[in-house]
């Protein structure tokens, strides 16, 4: 079975060394909840996951890096969408899924902690633009059978509402909240003519130049 589309490959080494990194992932998972990020020192997490503090620094050179990883590499939550032509319904499932992803504790709180340190640690604005970085070029290929390509701004303008919802609200994020986003990025795309949504009521719709 291919590897879904938002998971971040491993890299091919030896099987043992994998084991390794999944059990670490694992508890710090567990603990990050728990503990809160500073509370997350590699003292606690190599005893946790019964690993030396040299292994740990061997895959993660800092705690940005470690954050980075548990949240590109989440868990499984099976609700991420397909690739497809239709740009509403893409962007749609996407959104849905970022909310589950958020909603897990420990990416949560791995996401807000990065955001928090980016300020003043180069290592957690590094990750943090690669994080970005990451969720653009998956939600690209996703949209790759719709024509549309998005760019740094249109990106943000779908997402940011959602993420200013969850975290500087304090709300929930219905379907209803969902959809209403998504229309308004839709029409923001076409005064843009990046899309023409009068050519597909569902926004299935081409871009006029994707390359622009």
């Amino acid at each position: 079975m291919p590897q879904p589309l938002h998971r971040r490959q491993p890299t091919p080494s030896n099987p043992r060394v994998q084991r390794t990194r999944h059990r670490v992932l694992t508890v710090a998972r567990e603990l990050l909840p728990q503990v809160g990020p500073a509370g997350l020192t590699y003292a606690l997490l190599a005893e946790r996951a019964d690993v030396t503090r040299q292994t740990l620094y061997r895959h993660w050179p800092n705690r940005a890096a470690l954050l980075f990883d548990l949240i590109l590499e989440g868990p499984d939550l099976g609700n991420y969408p397909e690739p497809g032509s239709d740009v509403r319904t893409v962007a749609t499932d996407w959104l849905k899924s970022l909310r589950a992803g958020i909603s897990e504790p420990a990416i949560r709180t791995a996401v807000l902690a990065v955001t928090a340190q980016a300020d003043h640690d180069p290592d957690s604005a590094q990750a943090l633009a690669r994080i970005g970085q990451d969720r653009r070029a998956a939600l690209n290929k996703l949209l790759e059978p719709s024509g549309v390509q998005l760019d740094d701004a249109e990106y943000t303008l779908l997402y940011g509402p959602v993420l200013a919802r969850l975290f500087l609200d304090r709300s929930d994020v219905t379907d209803e909240f969902i959809d209403v986003v998504v229309a308004q990025w839709l029409t923001t795309l076409e005064a843009g003519e990046r899309i023409d949504t009068r050519r597909a009521p569902g926004a299935g719709s081409r871009c006029r130049n994707a390359e622009s």
